[in-house]
């Protein structure tokens, strides 16, 4: 008995030795960080390495809003049932398929001693931070560790992983079964009827700007309050300030002294189903590849999963084959899903990306080909503007057609290899000056001086443009003289090409078969210049029009989004379009007591607390926004979710970073936040950037050390 207390206290003393230790190296870093935060709330970070300018942004970080932080690697580390319950196994299942935590460890393991510092860098942050806030209560993790970063290392939101479907899953590994079709429609109705995703990226050249400097737009449309705005810089060459995604360490969208980057979503084809042949032998499972039988990989997980106060455990198998984990069937075919995978290289360009001084180190950094779902534009100092069209694109054999499942035993429908980044599509200082991508076809990038399409294979991107594409091509064409300010008002244009398009076929209907009971609020409509503002009755009317267009109208097999907006407005019945119309009517006078309702009347900004998911109510305050959705052709794009029980519209999407940039002897900025830094409904910071935001009054960056020293409101090293 003796022995055992012995050992229990020998054990307990070491533990606490260990945290005494640990806390002693935290507190040794954080004497080499100094944290200035700026009248916006801007933390600008300064270390003596990249590694203690790692450890203060994530300091920096979870001081703004540790909630965010911590979802993230919830749901990136596959432990989101342990908090949202048994529907959310699936989202687990999804990340533990493609890569388990062991695995995760031993990718951390085996990186880069430099990559190994920063990740540690990573995890200290946060743990010093939870060490010296006891007052924060973790929803689930309360510690962090060096390995998590492996599974959220290439910025975008969620990445290619949030592609697979975990419906699917959920189907597959519940019952071995195939999803009924019905449940396909309503998930591709649900798909259609979402707020676009995606973003604005402008790169000018010198030659149309008033300077003489380069300049680029960077506009990523995300969920609101998805990324903060940071300065982070070391005596390693470290001085990046942009968008940093809650929980990740180097600036996804952002701009050192001399180069700048902005990722758009890609349709590059960067992931492929692959319909493998199993075969049972002896109680074994193998696959067919060629003329061989080859293991399936097998192993099981154990996921844990909410349930009441009670926590409960499932056991999943899992399946793997050289094309990717098993994530469905199609056609009674077992399935497996390739992407990207590659943790450490991914993490590897996220960061040296932002270590780049001109195009020459920009380029060699993109022949790393992880950055797999965005497309970049570009824009530096020496001049150079350019477009590259995805990074990670996998040769295929051209006869099959890999928009569909493939034949997994047929060794030729192997992927082989990566397009290098030259055989990809790619833009450099095109004779317009301009390049441009809105989730558009890349082959209006430069207009006639972009790529042709017959050039490159056709899954290397589809040839699709949308209203924002149009919309910024007509801006761009023809145009010069730019200012920082000038490129403000360009990427806030309030014309909506989408509703000239639309509405023309609606009036047209109308005075075919002409009513009192319209006349009225067709008139609106007729008089109206398609532009979107706070005073609009018409944009109101448009909006409710155009939604219900993608909820109810006819959708004739093989339009994409834009091609459908053009058959409501042309070819769809006209019985049908003023049917629509006078459901808008009914609903506005229902809601309101009128159809006269301004835009901004409708149309709302609201933040009422810290949560990830606002519960918006019309009893309490907001704020009137005369933005409209990216889906009608904004480049300001302000969308909203339509599941709020509320009679307004409240924004949830599209801008929530913007920054314009000058690059020349030094560079200049000016960025604006949705909301604002904090998401403390206490700081003077949660919301102090609303208003500049609706009305298009950017703030200038603080860049250069004297003029944050100039701006600082606090100064301060982690843990005081």
């Amino acid at each position: 008995m003796k022995l055992v207390v012995v050992a229990a206290f020998v054990l307990l003393t070491s533990c606490i030795q260990k945290q005494e230790d640990e806390v002693e190296r935290w507190e040794a870093q954080a004497e080499n960080v100094t944290i200035i935060r700026d009248d916006f709330g801007v933390p600008h970070i300064y270390g003596k390495t990249d590694a203690d300018a790692v450890f203060g942004l994530l300091y920096a970080q979870c001081e703004d809003d540790f909630n965010r932080v911590e979802q993230n690697y919830i749901w990136a580390t596959g432990r989101l049932a342990e908090v949202e319950g048994e529907e959310a196994l699936y989202s687990d299942l999804r990340a533990n398929l493609f890569m388990t935590q062991e695995e995760a460890v031993e990718k951390y393991e085996n990186s880069p001693e430099w990559l190994k510092k920063l990740c540690m860098a990573f995890a200290d942050g946060i743990n010093y931070y939870l060490h010296t806030h006891p007052e924060v209560k973790p929803t689930l993790l309360t510690r962090f560790e060096p390995w998590m970063p492996m599974y959220f290392s290439e910025g975008s939101i969620g990445g290619d992983i949030e592609r697979i479907s975990t419906e699917k899953i959920k189907a597959f590994y519940q019952s071995d079964m195939e999803i009924p079709q019905l449940d396909l429609m309503k998930q591709s109705k649900e798909a259609k009827m979402a707020e676009p995703q995606g973003s604005n990226g402008i790169a000018i050249s010198g030659k149309l700007t008033q300077s003489g400097n380069a300049m680029l737009l960077i506009n990523p449309h995300t969920s609101f309050y998805f990324r903060g705005e940071v300065h982070v810089v070391s005596e390693e060459g470290l001085n990046a300030y942009g968008a940093v995604t809650w929980g990740q360490f180097f600036v996804y969208q952002g701009f050192n002294e001399k180069t700048g980057w902005m990722h758009t979503s890609t349709y590059t084809d960067v992931m492929d189903e692959f319909k493998e042949t199993i075969v049972q032998n002896d109680g074994n499972l193998f696959y067919q590849y060629g003329q061989e039988l080859r293991p399936l990989d097998s192993l099981e997980v154990i996921l844990r999963y909410k349930d009441g106060n009670q926590m409960k455990e499932k056991t999943f198998p899992m399946y793997r084959t050289h094309h990717g984990p098993i994530t469905h069937s199609v056609d009674g075919q077992w399935t497996s899903s390739a992407m990207m995978w590659e943790p450490v290289k991914a993490l590897e360009q996220s960061y040296i990306r932002t270590k780049q001084d001109g195009y020459e180190g920009f380029r060699k950094m993109m022949d790393i080909r992880t950055n797999s779902s965005n497309n970049t534009v570009y824009a530096d100092a020496e001049g150079n503007i350019a477009y590259f069209h995805g990074n990670f694109v996998p040769k295929r054999d051209t006869i099959f057609d890999f928009t569909k499942p493939v034949d997994g035993s047929n060794p030729k429908t192997d992927w082989q290899g990566l397009h290098t980044v030259d055989e990809n599509i790619l833009v450099l200082n095109p004779d317009n000056g301009w390049i441009q991508n809105c989730n558009s076809t890349p082959y209006t990038a430069a207009l006639e001086f972009g790529p042709k399409r017959e050039d490159y294979p056709r899954y290397m991107s589809r040839d699709q443009e949308n209203f924002r594409g149009i919309h910024a091509i007509a801006l761009l064409k023809g145009r010069s003289g730019y200012t920082l300010d000038s490129l403000v008002q360009l990427a806030h244009d309030p014309y909506l090409p989408a509703f000239e398009a639309l509405i023309p076929g609606l009036v047209n209907a109308f005075d075919k078969n002409p009513s009192s009971e319209l006349q009225e609020s067709i008139e609106v409509l007729r008089n109206w210049d398609y532009i979107t503002s706070k005073e609009s009755v018409a944009m109101t009317l448009a909006h409710y029009y155009g939604t219900l267009c993608y909820q109810k109208a006819e959708r004739p097999e093989g339009l994409y989004a834009m091609q459908l907006v053009q058959y409501w407005g042309s070819d769809s019945p006209d019985s049908e379009k003023l049917k629509l119309f006078q459901e808008v009517i009914e609903k506005l006078s229902t809601d309101f007591g009128t159809w006269r309702m301004p835009w901004g009347d409708v149309h709302r900004y609201q933040r009422l607390n810290g949560d990830i998911r606002q519960a918006f109510d019309d009893n309490k305050p907001s704020m009137p926004i005369g933005f409209a959705s990216g889906r009608w052709g904004a480049l300001a794009a302000y969308g909203a979710r339509y599941d709020n029980n509320t009679k307004k519209i409240y924004g949830t999407r599209g801008n929530s970073f913007v920054a314009v940039v000058e690059f020349g002897d030094k560079v200049k900025a000016k960025t604006i936040l949705a909301g604002g830094q904090s998401g403390d409904p206490n700081s003077p910071h949660f919301d102090d950037q609303a208003q500049r935001y609706a009305d298009v009054n950017f703030k200038d960056a603080a860049f250069y050390k004297e003029d944050v020293l100039n701006r600082a409101v606090r100064t301060y090293k982690p843990g005081e």
